[in-house]
């Protein structure tokens, strides 16, 4: 079976010179859960942005067997669903269930069978409490579970979640270990958050410099790297 995600000499320099990838090869399979560690400023997600076309490097990039161009944009963003770390930048309609319905609307759903899917997707990620309220009425664990319900009705086939337990408090990131445990989706961690990462990757690639510069396990790469927030270590 082909990755879900392949890529291969992936470089990207920004406006002022900046060479933020610098020959990134990845992949990612189905239904597999993999962590992407390193500083900031090394590539993580400039990397991400590169998998639904939201930036256009040099190199190659396939999602689902397509390559990544301009003409693929609408079917690879319908692929690829990404969670950013700021929900508020994906948080922007009157009421949570308008939010979520936004995209289904889009794609040329009637405003009922939209409300449906919206509906179905806020019950499984536990926000269907929330489906009248305005989005800046939420906390940040309910607004993290909007902007996730809002990719998933969607029906992505890989889920890239950008620093998902900032600003979580430890009953919300263990709330969405157990909700992302339950999906089905390939996912991508971006996080320097170990112990969310143990919880769910089977694999980490650790990037440095805007290359991959190891991977492994979460604990060979944490050990690798001295990836630890441990202060005695």
């Amino acid at each position: 079976m082909s990755p879900v995600i392949q890529v291969r000499g992936l470089r990207y320099r920004y406006p002022d010179g900046t060479q933020a990838l610098d020959g990134v090869d990845f992949h990612l399979d189905a239904g597999e859960c993999v962590a992407l560690f390193g500083a900031n400023g090394s590539g993580k997600t400039t990397f991400v942005l590169h998998l639904n076309g939201l930036l256009d490097g040099e190199g190659s990039v396939e999602v689902c067997g397509m390559p990544v161009t301009k003409d693929t944009f609408v079917k690879v963003r319908a692929k690829v669903g990404i969670v950013f770390q700021d929900s508020d930048e994906q948080l922007f309609m009157p009421t949570v269930l308008e939010d979520v319905a936004f995209g289904p609307v889009n794609l040329g759903l009637s405003p009922q069978k939209a409300a449906e899917r919206a509906c179905a997707a806020l019950e499984k990620v536990g926000a269907a409490g929330a489906i009248h309220k305005a989005p800046y009425h939420l906390s940040s664990g309910e607004k993290r579970r909007v902007a996730l319900a809002g990719v998933l009705v969607m029906n992505p086939d890989v889920l890239v979640l950008d620093e998902p337990t900032t600003s979580l408090d430890p009953p919300g990131q263990r709330d969405l270990v157990k909700l992302l445990r339950g999906l089905p989706q390939a996912k991508l961690l971006v996080t320097h958050d170990v112990e969310f990462a143990r919880a769910l990757a089977t694999r980490a690639v650790f990037f440095e410099r805007g290359r991959v510069a190891g991977e492994g396990t979460v604990n060979e790469i944490v050990q690798r790297f001295s990836w630890s927030r441990a202060l005695d270590e």
